[in-house]
């Protein structure tokens, strides 16, 4: 019996760390999950932080029809554009409250803890963020509980995306895909 793929929204905007966007995207098509990318507003070109453009497969103004079994979001300058989007901390919230995976990087822990879901979990995030999060785990690059993930900054983004993997299908596919990047080296 052939198993139901895995799906994955991650959540584009101006603004956003590059590489936490890419590298999840990248690893977990590597492990075939279906990955949606979606920008934050009606364009769909977006331009990061580091002036690279992605191109996202739709955007969020219309909203969303499709139950994801994760939805993460990248971090970086950007994420004050999520964290002002009421659309963003609903879409959180109902996918936590599903039991359905929730995963951030960087700054985007800030997210989760705007739409409820850090309250009693372990967590990370980047050290800028900490005077926000002064209960994060500052030595941890990843942290997961239940169905919540969080992490770092762009340095942490591989180990991130495995993370994910791990979640949505098992250890054996996160070490498939670690040793096929070579991973650690």
């Amino acid at each position: 019996m052939a198993k139901t793929p895995r799906t994955a929204l991650v959540v584009v905007f101006t603004g956003v760390e590059e590489i936490e966007a890419v590298t999840p995207i990248d690893l977990l098509r590597r492990a075939g999950v279906t990955v949606t990318v979606a920008s934050l507003g009606p364009e769909r070109r977006v331009t990061g932080r580091c002036n690279i453009t992605l191109e996202a497969d739709t955007d969020l103004t219309g909203g969303l029809d499709w139950q994801y079994d994760a939805v993460i979001l990248p971090g970086g300058p950007g994420v004050k554009h999520l964290r002002a989007t009421p659309a963003i901390i609903e879409l959180v919230e109902r996918q936590a409250a599903a039991g359905r995976l929730v995963a951030a990087i960087c700054a985007a822990p800030t997210v989760l803890k705007d739409a409820g879901v850090l309250l009693g979990r372990k967590h990370t995030a980047h050290p800028s963020v900490a005077p926000e999060l002064p209960d994060m785990l500052k030595s941890k690059a990843v942290v997961r509980e239940g169905n919540v993930i969080t992490s770092r900054g762009a340095g942490t983004a591989i180990p991130f995306a495995l993370e994910i993997i791990r979640a949505l299908l098992s250890d054996e596919e996160a070490e498939h895909v670690a040793t096929a990047i070579c991973y650690p080296h």
